[in-house]
């Protein structure tokens, strides 16, 4: 096939998924050259079309036919001759991998050498090999048949999804005739996509992936993939699948769009909340969504409305948390989830698993457990580990919150850089300590303003609003899943207030406090939170990095009584293990 395996600087082998790193490490480096964003992109295009190329003549050649490529349609700048050196050689690479791989191996390529900026604005991310196929195992155990069933991916990228869903169809068809079989995919699969560079890429990539069939048939695959946005079209049709892994990123809609979305929206948009929402336009009476997206709309206040048409309109089959955020996508750090909807409702409960990737070739598979999602918009309580399914029902019948205990929660008033002219770095009369977040520790409050632009002092200028004088719960506002607790809080004491007449807390930190007398005190409410079992009640309810006050007022707590038993354990200093072992006995009970 003209590739050859290049080795290490230290004269070992290398493998090809290792050579494909280091090539796609050089073609970021190629598309570094560039300084304006649109040179950029054209690059891009120009060298991941060189790669598709070499991937459609070596696939070609072992399927035995000489088909030109379809044409493009772009006018794209010609490449260096190393550029097209290590294009050629890409995609030589990429013919040595099963052809399920090519839409992520190509289309990782192509984001990779967008810019930045212009890759988070179209949210474009191609999905891992295993990641789909474990997709497409949740359709069909959610009774999608790829011997009947049509499909559409409404932003189909670079046709990780669609070259699959044909290849799955073509290994479960009883037709027996190549033209037959051809005939009946080509009729069942769609495509759309706004990009028209990863649209041509998704149909070249899906013939490329059903080019022995084409050859036995001696017939081209006609065109499956159309250009466009699907959220605006209005004359897509309906689909017994719908499936794929939908742009992310906050989006500002229109009056238009907003109009025809608004059943799903509250407050920001985001857009893969509005796929999800087209999806079950898209899809058919018992037919079935199989998604890859982030875990935000599990648990945030912005995706209720999302939560509550879904969960009214479908059931939710199957929750595949990914184990490694790190390592799926390039550049992102939102922990996803593979989701499968059968539409219609009913009492079966969601199976519940996490999906480890190992490499781009193979994932693992561990069951967590089961769920049953509320129909209300409220916080979906889902396992994230086998530990805390025993938990689930318990939580789920846990009624009372922080607002019953006389508490409200608000972020922090102080957004600094709107402020910096008045940001003081030497106490004086008058100025009043900034509280920023690296002032709550899991030791308790402590003063502190160490890290980089953090001043530790404000003068204000007639600004009230921003002062608190009242001692409060304050919580850190971002936690990632990786570190030991998501929620780390602690008591700012009125002694520290009354000093300087008052504090100003930063916009990353939540402020729980009582606007009149609350029922139990602040500091047994911050053991509380600061409890493991607690931590482990909100990672089942939370999907992303940021820990709102939506999610925090929807938190299951201890009865008015049980919190009463904390607060005489602190009292009498008891110690932490003892406080600690009281609180997980209140998450643990069977029956309450």
């Amino acid at each position: 096939m003209g590739f050859q395996k290049q080795k290490y600087a230290e004269g070992e082998f290398s493998s090809p998924i290792q050579q494909y790193h280091m090539l796609k490490v050089r073609a970021r480096r190629h598309a570094s050259l560039p300084v304006l964003d649109v040179a950029r992109l054209s690059l891009a295009r120009s060298f991941s079309s060189a790669v598709i190329t070499s991937y459609w003549k070596a696939v070609g050649k072992k399927a035995g036919v000489t088909w030109d490529i379809q044409a493009l349609g772009l006018s794209l700048p010609a490449l260096t001759g190393d550029a097209s050196a290590t294009a050629h050689e890409l995609g030589l690479l990429v013919a040595s991998f099963p052809v399920e791989d090519a839409g992520y191996l190509i289309g990782s390529i192509y984001t990779v050498m967008l810019p930045d900026a212009m890759r988070s604005e179209m949210g474009a991310y191609y999905t891992p090999p295993p990641m789909v196929s474990r997709l497409l195992d949740l359709a069909g155990k959610a009774g999608i048949d790829f011997r009947t069933c049509t499909a559409v991916d409404p932003a189909c990228g670079g046709g990780a999804f669609l070259a699959p869903v044909g290849l799955r169809m073509l290994r479960e068809t009883t037709r027996k005739e190549p033209s037959d079989i051809l005939e009946d995919i080509v009729g069942r699969l769609r495509g759309i996509e706004l990009d028209p560079f990863a649209a041509w890429m998704t149909q070249v990539l899906i013939e490329a992936a059903l080019l022995p069939l084409c050859a036995s048939a001696n017939r081209r695959f006609p065109q499956v993939v159309t250009i466009g946005d699907a959220l605006t079209h209005d004359e897509i049709g309906t689909y017994d699948l719908v499936i794929g892994n939908p742009p992310y990123g906050r989006v500002k809609l229109d009056g238009e769009m907003r109009a025809k979305y608004a059943r799903s929206l509250y407050g920001h948009s985001n857009l893969y909340g509005l796929f999800t929402d087209l999806a079950l336009r898209l899809v058919k009476p018992k037919g079935a969504i199989a998604y890859l997206t982030p875990t935000s709309f599990l648990g945030g206040q912005y995706y209720k409305a999302l939560r509550k048409i879904l969960a009214q309109e479908t059931t939710p089959y199957a929750f595949d948390f990914i184990s490694d955020r790190n390592g799926v996508f390039d550049d992102v750090l939102q922990e996803t989830i593979l989701v499968a909807y059968k539409v219609g409702k009913s009492r079966k409960k969601a199976a519940v698993s996490m999906i480890v990737p190992q490499g781009i070739e193979q994932a693992q598979i561990e069951s967590i457990g089961t769920a049953s999602i509320p129909t209300d918009g409220s916080p979906w309580i889902i396992p994230r580990s086998a530990a805390d399914t025993s938990r689930i029902g318990v939580l789920s019948k846990m009624p009372v919150r922080l607002a019953d205990f006389g508490y409200q929660i608000s972020t922090g008033q102080l957004v600094w850089n709107r402020h910096k002219p008045q940001l003081r770095n030497t106490p004086k009369e008058g100025l009043l300590p900034i509280i920023w977040a690296e002032s709550v520790t899991a030791a308790g409050f402590s003063f502190s303003a160490v890290r980089r632009n953090h001043a530790p002092f404000i003068e204000l200028q007639g600004q009230p609003h921003l002062i608190t004088k009242k001692s409060c719960i304050l919580l850190q506002r971002t936690t990632a899943k990786e570190q030991e607790r998501r929620l780390l809080s602690a008591v700012i004491p009125q002694a520290f207030i009354d000093r300087t007449g008052g504090v100003v807390v930063e916009n990353h930190l939540n402020i729980i406090y009582a606007p009149k007398e609350a029922k139990v005190s602040p500091e047994a409410v911050s053991a509380i939170l600061n409890s493991k079992a607690v931590d482990r009640a909100f990672r089942c309810i939370n999907g992303s990095v940021a820990v709102s006050a939506y999610e925090l007022e929807a938190l299951p707590m201890p009865t008015l009584e049980e919190v009463v038993e904390v607060e005489a354990l602190l009292k009498r200093e008891a110690s932490a293990m003892e406080i600690e072992k009281k609180i997980s006995s209140f998450y643990e009970r069977e029956a309450r």
